[in-house]
């Protein structure tokens, strides 16, 4: 029998999750904040979020298609698309090996709301700064003044800085994006390149995430949560494919700084809310 309050859920956290996967304010954190809004956050809810990463992968995947293929095919002889391929290996691989290492660690540990508002805060304050020291560098529109003003352009030691931060994301709350994105402008990316070069990084990290989550945790999962998985996949897929257009777009002209403004905001509330008991955050 179709649980249309359970697939309900999941049509609802796959928007959650493909409007934040690519923005920096933390997809996870919102996961967490939102199944425990509505009731959806027991041990295979943690193995759905994860798993619906994938959807918003595929979103990535169509809007760079033709970019994607070109470089598949020029693998064999070209080394433009050699060096690119193993840049997106070389930041790939730290979060590969820390996520091995501390991933339980941190689900066990980490995986609170708490955690998560004081992090949303934190990030905030962090693009703040990140914000200001670009915009003293650079002219905020152009961009023309970053060493790195295409993916194409950088080197494997830009790639590993790039990974390295993606790893701050292991602690929900920080954001993928955020991190690589705002560390990518840090090492010297213009906002466009640095922005690109996530969404490519994104492809093999969510999807080996997602793998590795399902296989890991097949024991929790039967034949009968393929609906609620795939629901969850599908509106996943279609708010990211609107956010990623949307963003290529919106990073062309404007800084970071609104989302910085909102992660601070809404972190604060969830701080608020929680300590007063005006909403019970479970956890």
């Amino acid at each position: 029998m179709i649980d249309i309050v359970l697939l309900t859920k999941a049509a609802l956290m796959g928007v959650v999750e493909g409007l934040t996967e690519f923005l920096p304010v933390s997809s996870t954190g919102h996961l967490i904040l939102a199944g425990a809004l509505i009731g959806f956050d027991d041990e295979k809810a943690k193995v759905f979020d994860i798993a619906i990463q994938t959807g918003a992968i595929f979103a990535v995947v169509l809007v760079y298609w033709e970019k994607i293929k070109a470089t598949v095919r020029a693998l064999p002889s070209h080394k433009q698309a050699q060096s690119f391929a193993l840049n997106v290996l070389i930041a790939f691989s730290p979060a590969v090996v820390l996520g091995l290492l501390f991933g339980k660690v941190i689900k066990a540990h980490l995986f609170t709301p708490e955690v998560v508002a004081s992090t949303f805060i934190l990030g905030g304050f962090v693009i703040l700064w990140a914000e200001r020291r670009q915009a003293a560098a650079e002219d905020v529109r152009t961009g023309t003044l970053a060493r790195i003003q295409t993916v194409e352009q950088m080197d494997a030691w830009d790639a590993l800085k790039v990974g390295l931060a993606q790893c701050l994301a292991l602690v929900p709350g920080t954001s993928r994006s955020g991190a690589t994105i705002i560390g990518g402008m840090l090492f010297g990316l213009s906002r466009q390149a640095a922005t690109e070069f996530t969404f490519f990084l994104a492809i093999p990290t969510l999807i080996g995430a997602g793998a590795y989550s399902l296989y890991k945790e097949r024991a929790l999962l039967s034949l009968g949560d393929l609906p609620l998985f795939l629901v969850g996949l599908v509106f996943s897929f279609l708010s990211a494919w609107v956010c990623v257009r949307w963003l290529l777009r919106f990073v062309s002209t404007h800084s970071f700084n609104g989302f910085a403004y909102y992660r601070i905001a809404f972190g604060v509330l969830v701080l608020a809310t929680g300590w007063s008991g005006l909403v019970v955050w479970a956890d």
